[in-house]
């Protein structure tokens, strides 16, 4: 004779439409992240996984717990697995070598020996494109010694943070970077992965901001150069023209916006100047 099944409640395997457009309204409060349907099974299988993992009973349960979670911790662990982490060193390099070439000579002019640089990544992610700025300046900015060079990286993502902060990278993260490269910034823990060496590892700082939270970016200020690369595509208009205000305003006078391949500031706000050098195309606010 079978016996019936004991143990906890039966989990949701699907999540409704209504379930859905409330989460993604949730989330476009919460972070500016905008997601359509071309997003949904994606998400679903995100909202799942969170259902069980936080031992709910169902996904109107799980939304209540979004919104109720008074510490924060639950909706820290979405943004979490929502977020998209896909890059590796020396990404678009030819805008680093705009930064060395072009960029940070121009920025000096109005600056004294020994002043502060200000370079900031934003999404850092799991710290390749911060690590690379540095190795590149190290390497081609015949200025860097004179000048404080500070590079600071953030994200939304706590757990990307902690992985930029240990600097452990596999094989596909270093794969463009030239040998002699990696003898000189990385050391080889085991045989399948490169960690970037302390000095280096210490010399950036790594905080958790969300892009959309404009209290947060506010505490940004002075910034010379920023790196907004492929992050405003998850946005929609609203959200994008918010952000690139608050970058303006952590920008000084006269500083830099370098975004990704297919995002452009001319389509987001009239604030920066778009700057042709000839390594790349950037944007600027102006100086005055």
């Amino acid at each position: 004779m079978a016996m019936p099944r004991t143990g906890g409640p039966s989990q949701p395997d699907a999540v409704t439409d209504e379930e859905f457009a409330r989460f993604c309204e949730f989330i476009y409060r919460r972070t500016g992240l905008s997601y359509g349907a071309s997003k949904r099974y994606f998400i679903d299988r995100r909202i799942l996984e969170r259902v069980e993992r936080s031992g709910v009973s169902s996904v109107q349960s799980y939304l209540a717990l979004l919104r109720f979670d008074s510490t924060g911790r639950e909706l820290e662990e979405i943004i979490n697995s929502l977020t998209v982490n896909e890059t590796y060193f020396w990404r678009e390099e030819y805008q680093f070598a705009c930064l060395a070439n072009s960029i940070l000579p121009e920025v000096v002019r109005t600056k004294r020996r020994g002043e502060p640089v200000r370079i900031w990544s934003l999404p850092c992610s799991t710290g390749e494109e911060p690590y690379s700025i540095a190795m590149w300046l190290l390497e081609n900015w015949a200025d860097v010694d004179q000048y404080d060079v500070e590079i600071i990286a953030s994200d939304i993502d706590t757990q990307v943070l902690a992985a930029a902060r240990q600097g452990l990278y596999d094989a596909r993260s270093v794969q463009r970077l030239p040998k002699w490269v990696l003898d000189r910034y990385f050391e080889r823990p085991t045989s399948d992965r490169w960690r970037i060496v302390d000095s280096l590892r210490s010399s950036i700082e790594f905080t958790r901001i969300n892009a959309s939270d404009r209290a947060q970016m506010a505490k940004m200020t002075d910034i010379d150069v920023i790196f907004c690369r492929n992050m405003l595509i998850y946005f929609d208009d609203v959200s994008r023209r918010e952000v690139a205000d608050s970058m303006y305003s952590s920008l000084r006078p006269g500083g830099f916006v370098c975004l990704g391949h297919s995002e452009s500031m001319s389509r987001i706000s009239p604030l920066f100047a778009v700057r042709r050098f000839a390594d790349a195309i950037v944007y600027q606010r102006p100086a005055r």
